[in-house]
């Protein structure tokens, strides 16, 4: 899918092919405008409507309409909304759009908004919402902004659905500024994908060795020795790089995968969504290496550090990363034994 601004002729108004496509791809979405009552008769939309509603966004200079073409231009699809001829090489049909709003006219509200998000009805459930919906946060998040927000009709559940299944939490209810209408407010954390590898290194015993953090976000927690990775550096690389700069064991090798494990936090400041690779290491039962490697770990917020048994870890009382790991480790385990 590509996202682009609409860009109006010079006199400011839409171009004619634009608008046609523009009028499909509403008057495909009957349903929502039935609900909505943005239009006189959802079933007969028509272009100077649409192009009186566009002008009115277009007018505010925090308002940004952005459409959503199909990025296969050999598509094909059952939607009626074509009105340009598929033969032509470069065209891309539009399957969506989105209108932005930078700042919330109320001056309390930090936060920019979704102001609608459509989706041709003949391209739905193909995942272009989605895609279009991250498309949008992404532009969002590249701006430097931190989380995004959105209201919607109370007498639309479906649209509540969708936007919970992204990842929006409720906010509010109250009445939209422009028509009054019943809605709940959702926001979303926009959060910068962030890929790690983590080590479970495990003593003769099968105890495992954890560090201690205290993060703004979650709290206090316990950790696998690991990190970030570096530019083009792999999962494998990067867990034994960590591992390395965060114990000084020089003799100990990440080996069999383990799992991966997807988890939120906040990091220098910055909202995180973290995708961890991890491996199972097997090593003396030691303490890390101190000296200037002391020193590193205390900048990287590690407070403490010991070896867990698996019932110790079974009856933490604080948080482990990742939560599942005496289920993974014994399972583990169990298959090794399995292929002896």
């Amino acid at each position: 899918m590509l996202l682009e601004p609409l860009r109006t002729a010079e006199d400011g108004t839409i171009p004619g092919p634009l608008l046609t496509e523009l009028t499909a791809l509403h008057a495909s979405n009957r349903d929502f405008y039935a609900l909505s009552g943005d239009f006189p008769d959802a079933s007969d939309i028509r272009p100077e409507q649409v192009a009186a509603a566009l002008s009115v966004e277009l007018a505010n200079p925090d308002v940004e309409i952005l459409l959503a073409r199909d990025d296969d231009s050999n598509s094909n699809s059952n939607s009626h909304s074509h009105s340009h001829s598929h033969s032509h090489p470069d065209y891309r049909r539009l399957v969506g759009a989105a209108i932005t709003l930078a700042r919330h006219p109320d001056p309390a509200d930090p936060d920019p908004w979704i102001g609608l998000l459509l989706v041709d009805a003949g391209a739905q459930r193909q995942g272009y919402g989605r895609q279009l919906a991250a498309l949008v946060e992404e532009r969002f998040r590249q701006a430097g902004r931190t989380a995004v927000r959105l209201a919607a009709l109370d007498n639309n559940p479906g649209a509540l659905a969708f936007w919970t299944s992204l990842g929006y939490g409720v906010v509010e209810h109250r009445r939209d500024r422009q028509l009054g209408r019943p809605c709940t407010v959702l926001r979303k954390t926009l959060r910068t994908p962030r890929r790690a590898a983590r080590v479970a290194v495990l003593d003769p015993e099968g105890a495992v060795f954890l560090f201690k953090y205290h993060n703004e976000e979650v709290g206090v927690h316990w950790a696998l020795p690991g990190g970030g990775l570096e530019e083009d550096e792999t999962p494998h690389e990067g867990a034994l790089r960590e591992l390395r700069e965060e114990t000084g064991w020089t003799d100990v090798e990440p080996g069999p995968f383990l799992c991966s494990w997807d988890h939120d936090f906040t990091r220098a400041g910055i909202p995180v969504r973290q995708s961890d690779h991890i491996y199972v290491a097997r090593g003396p039962r030691r303490e890390p290496v101190g000296g200037l490697l002391a020193a590193a770990r205390a900048e990287e917020g590690i407070l403490a550090w010991r070896w867990w048994t698996r019932q110790e870890l079974a009856e933490a009382e604080r948080a482990v990363w990742p939560p599942e790991l005496p289920r993974l480790l014994a399972e583990f385990e169990a298959s090794e034994k399995s292929e002896e």
